[in-house]
């Protein structure tokens, strides 16, 4: 049998909007409809846990959200494109105004690379060693991590010291730079910490490896406020990063044979300053590399 036409004639239409009745036709497909609406958030519930808190909480409540999250999602996918384009535009500016400019230089870099730095720096997005310090490509072998600290040997495998063997015995990098800098979250992180803490975070976990530098900070400045002592950690942890380096056998020999340098710098982007020095490492059976240091060679750049 042929199914009832869900719209009638205008006179059968108006005949039934005279009536208060719901014929029964109207009332099955109203029941089909809200059936079939049950039936797929049911099944978009079960797929996704969040729809299902969203609809125990209120369904008028559910579906508003569900088209705000849309919006949300369209708006990034419309912005996304926008990143993407500017940074074409970047990458093309680069290739024309450098790569081509400058074609035989980038063939041999192809071949190999010889950079005379080794530059450990922050993450911090602000920080960038290339912009900040004007390193062209092939001439910095950089690695970047929170608060740019070098763990010392004994801690184990790293990202860092990973690629302080590679920079070191294989690309034979005669400076090793290690950059710091002011409104540092990570030292600010680690300053935060409590003494002994058994933390699942990995931010609290890494920045404990400046855990000397920050006790050395509350022994010399404890009577400085909590901003000038991150301040003073940010300086001290560059230090013990710096002394952190001579742990490594290889990187000793080569600092006591006077075939690597070791450095260390502090970006204030406050001010737009540098403040550069080298470590002053004398070989000495009597002292200890974990209580000794001093610098030379202190030179402010502003």
């Amino acid at each position: 049998m042929a199914a009832k036409p869900l719209f009638h004639s205008s006179a059968a239409f108006q005949k039934a909007s005279d009536s208060p009745q719901i014929s029964s036709a109207q009332f099955r497909s109203s029941e089909v409809e809200q059936t079939r609406f049950r039936s797929s958030s049911f099944s978009k519930c079960r797929r996704n846990p969040a729809l299902r808190m969203k609809n125990s909480r209120d369904p008028m409540s559910l579906t508003q959200e569900i088209v705000d999250d849309k919006k949300k999602t369209a708006v990034l996918t419309e912005s996304a494109p926008d990143l993407f384009s500017e940074m074409k535009h970047r990458f093309l500016s680069f290739k024309k105004e450098k790569y081509l400019a400058d074609l035989e230089r980038f063939k041999a870099l192809a071949k190999a690379q010889a950079p005379k730095f080794m530059v450990i720096a922050c993450a911090d997005s602000r920080v960038c060693p290339s912009s900040v310090l004007g390193f062209e490509p092939g001439e910095a072998f950089v690695i970047r991590n929170v608060a740019n600290l070098v763990p010392p040997y004994e801690n184990g495998p790293t990202e860092v010291n990973a690629a302080l063997e590679f920079a070191v015995n294989s690309l034979n990098v005669e400076n090793i730079l290690v950059v710091g800098h002011s409104c540092c979250g990570g030292i600010r992180a680690l300053m935060s910490m409590e003494d002994e803490t058994n933390s699942s975070s990995f931010l609290h976990n890494w920045v404990a490896v400046g855990k000397t530098a920050r006790s050395n900070t509350k022994a010399a400045a404890s009577l400085l406020g909590f901003d000038l002592q991150c301040k003073h950690c940010e300086k001290e942890s560059i230090n013990r990063s710096l002394l952190n380096l001579l742990t490594y056998p290889w990187i000793k020999d080569k600092v006591a044979g006077r075939q690597l340098v070791i450095h260390g710098g502090y970006y204030d982007f406050t001010n737009c300053s540098f403040e550069k020095w080298s470590l002053d490492h004398e070989e000495d059976d009597n002292s200890s590399v974990d209580n000794q240091y001093s610098t030379k060679n202190h030179e402010l750049w502003s």
